[in-house]
């Protein structure tokens, strides 16, 4: 084929990407403009928009967590199989303002625990066989309080919601975008045919395209660093409440302290795992738990501020690798 033939077929591909391109734009478009016109007035639009993310939100949590419970690779744990760790839970729970939660016992091997649900009924509570032979009881009680204050706070449903209505804030503008991010695609493409260079996407419209598109992905980043710092401050809330509960903000921190030992990588290929110690901010901005270091100096401050303390443990080298991230 003569460069002259190939150019007048790169074209006529390219006016027929630009046709179908600006046609999907204006199909788009118009469905959009329809819906928009058919809008009831301002007030009651914003009402049904925010009672759409609130619905969605609370949908996926509670689809959420009834998957997390049919998927539990463990047993609920009746009162008469386990009277002594009832009792101790009763007792926590009647000196919070939480439902007692139903137990689960998991042998995942890996010492963890975490609470799912909340509010009216109650919840659960997952714990892994493995912290009984870990943790010394008075540290299991604040292990147990940490995760009945989440229970307390309903701390599972207001960081799905904060979580469920960023993305929806981020979905409706996705969709409002998506005439715009229709056309610029296929003015790109077309441009870069046009000019006998299919694989170029330099041009103008390629740059307005990824501008676009990464406005909106960094609307969805934003609103994932909210929720997630939303988590941080509620694991430090949890960690408050445990030491005011129990009276004993040491145990919660020796019990960090050694969840943290458990569970630091120590295999000879460590730097590969996602367990590892980072100082990277990013990955610190999307954990949803603050690190350990940070909580265990807190609960020492509270601690010394009751008098003197117990002797806390001192955490692993910067150079031995991240805690695991457990739900602690």
């Amino acid at each position: 084929m003569s460069r002259l033939a190939f150019r007048a077929a790169a074209a006529a591909v390219g006016v027929g990407l630009l046709a179908v391109y600006l046609a999907a734009a204006l199909f788009v478009a118009d469905l959009l403009r329809a819906v928009w016109a058919a809008r009831p007035d301002l007030p009651v639009l914003l009402a049904l928009l925010a009672a759409t993310a609130l619905a969605s939100a609370y949908l996926s949590y509670r689809l959420g967590t009834a998957q997390i419970l049919a998927n539990l690779e463990g047993d609920r744990v009746p009162r008469e199989r386990a009277p002594d760790l009832h009792r101790r839970i009763d007792s926590l729970a009647a000196r919070m303002d939480v439902e007692r939660p139903e137990l689960y016992v998991t042998d995942a091997r890996a010492p963890n625990a975490f609470a799912v649900g909340g509010g009216s009924d109650g919840g659960a509570l997952v714990i892994d066989r493995s912290l009984f032979r870990l943790l010394a009881p008075r540290e299991v009680e604040a292990i147990f309080a940490h995760e009945l204050a989440h229970l307390e706070g309903n701390d599972g449903l207001a960081i799905a919601m904060a979580d469920g209505v960023g993305r929806s804030l981020v979905g409706f503008a996705t969709v409002a975008a998506l005439p715009a991010l229709l056309a610029l695609s296929g003015l790109s493409a077309a441009s870069a045919w046009i000019r006998g260079r299919p694989g170029d996407r330099s041009g103008p419209f390629a740059r307005l395209h990824r501008a676009l598109a990464g406005a909106l992905f960094a609307g969805f980043v934003l609103a994932t660093l909210v929720a997630r710092s939303r988590s941080r401050k509620r694991e430090f809330a949890a960690d408050d409440r445990a030491a005011e509960v129990t009276g004993d903000p040491v145990a919660l921190a020796r019990a960090l302290r050694r969840i943290e030992r458990a569970t630091d990588p120590t295999w000879s290929f460590a730097p590969f795992s996602t367990n590892k110690r980072t100082e990277e901010a990013a990955e610190r901005w999307l954990s949803t738990h603050p690190s350990t270091d940070e909580r265990v100096e807190r609960l020492r401050e509270t601690a010394e501020a009751k008098g003197p303390t117990r002797r806390i443990p001192a955490g692993p080298s910067r150079a031995a690798g991240r805690p695991g991230r457990s739900r602690r």
